[in-house]
């Protein structure tokens, strides 16, 4: 845990369990991935963590927004965006909302179906649409693929016909995985998308964007690789595929940006065993998958935890409050923790700026949606 935000737990002691973002971090963390990728436009995903100060922050760098929903446009708005710094990325909208977007003045919409290209001409005419293309995944701890996305016969299907719904062709996308740990992933689907790009030429299309979606990891429980070590893969396969003839490139990081800036603070409810020669302590804590720990769904996201008990560790199962059976956090990852851990004491659950705050739950069991709090 860094000095700033140890500073504001000491002065503040807030109550557990709570999530504390250090906004020094996320602004250096989008320094760092603008220099390594520096032709590629940020549209920051605002779905890992709105928090207006993160929001009204990037917008101040500069930055552009990636919105899966109408709130999420209006919270981009709010925090100084300008409707043109906005893509409306969810490929799964409803028609009133395509509707009140276009009415807010976004004018760059996802699709990945004839049904939706459909939808966006009729209610948002005259935008830029990118087709979503399918991607395995692969690499990836929290893979995206097969529910998002088409293959790329439809992909270059619905593009060439796109002005005949009323609509700009304008772009292909794709999304290599969150938590992408193989930068070398973004190789294939670049691939593709510059064969496309020439393909539709020929027929007298021509699109002007790749987005590149997001994917970029942070550190959790093992190393990862930098984002210069990503932005120059990213960097020498946008130059191999598309020469001399470069689109508009966008990057949408999520979990990249914020994820090692938060800290949860959490405390100990409960220590005890199954059976009196159980070898693993059952360890429960004030925050479950339901409080906003749902990435640790099969063990996927492993969070660092730390204890400031410095006696000799032994493999625990970690658990949350809810009575309910599914909210396991981990019992197959060798997870350790001081044999001298005592109820009451606090445990610093880290790197979890992303994705916690989003994903806690209103009121399962009573318990509150998970505070958060930004210095």
């Amino acid at each position: 845990m860094n000095t700033k935000i140890a500073r504001f737990v000491a002065e503040q002691q807030p109550a557990t369990p709570c999530l504390i973002v250090d906004l020094d971090v996320v602004e250096e963390n989008y320094r760092t991935l603008e220099a390594a990728l520096p032709e590629a436009l940020i549209y920051y995903a605002i779905k890992a963590n709105p928090a207006p100060a993160i929001l009204t922050l990037v917008a101040g760098l500069g930055g552009s927004f990636d919105c899966a929903s109408v709130p999420e446009i209006e919270m981009a708005l709010a925090a100084g965006a300008t409707p043109d710094r906005i893509s409306y990325g969810n490929t799964i909208k409803k028609k009133a909302d395509v509707a009140r977007a276009f009415q807010l003045g976004v004018r760059l919409f996802a699709f990945d179906c004839e049904a939706e290209l459909a939808k966006i001409g009729e209610v948002a005419p005259g935008s830029r649409v990118f087709c979503r293309i399918l991607t395995s995944g692969e690499g990836a701890e929290w893979p995206l693929s097969r529910k998002f996305g088409c293959d790329l016969a439809m992909a270059k299907d619905l593009l060439r016909r796109a002005r005949d719904f009323g609509v700009v062709p304008w772009g292909v996308s794709f999304h290599v995985g969150s938590q992408q740990k193989d930068p070398g992933q973004w190789d294939g689907p670049i691939a593709e998308v510059a064969r496309l790009f020439r393909e539709l030429e020929e027929e007298g299309v021509v699109l002007g964007m790749i987005n590149l979606g997001g994917g970029f990891p942070t550190r959790y429980r093992t190393a990862i690789l930098g984002p210069a070590v990503y932005g120059r893969a990213i960097h020498a396969s946008l130059v191999r595929h598309f020469g001399n003839n470069m689109p508009v490139a966008i990057i949408e990081p999520g979990r990249g940006l914020v994820g090692d800036a938060g800290v949860i603070h959490t405390e100990v409810v409960l220590v005890s065993r199954k059976s009196a020669n159980d070898d693993k302590r059952w360890v429960y804590l004030d925050i479950g998958k339901f409080g906003g720990l749902a990435e640790s769904m099969d063990e996927a996201i492993q969070y660092p935890i730390h204890s400031e008990r410095t006696g000799a560790e032994e493999p625990v199962i970690i658990a949350g409050p809810t009575c309910d059976s599914a909210d396991v956090i981990y019992e197959r990852c060798d997870y350790r923790l001081p044999a001298d851990l005592q109820i009451g004491d606090r445990l610093e659950i880290r790197s979890t700026g992303a994705y916690t705050t989003t994903y806690s739950a209103v009121a399962f069991n009573g318990f509150a949606p998970l505070a958060s709090y930004y210095v």
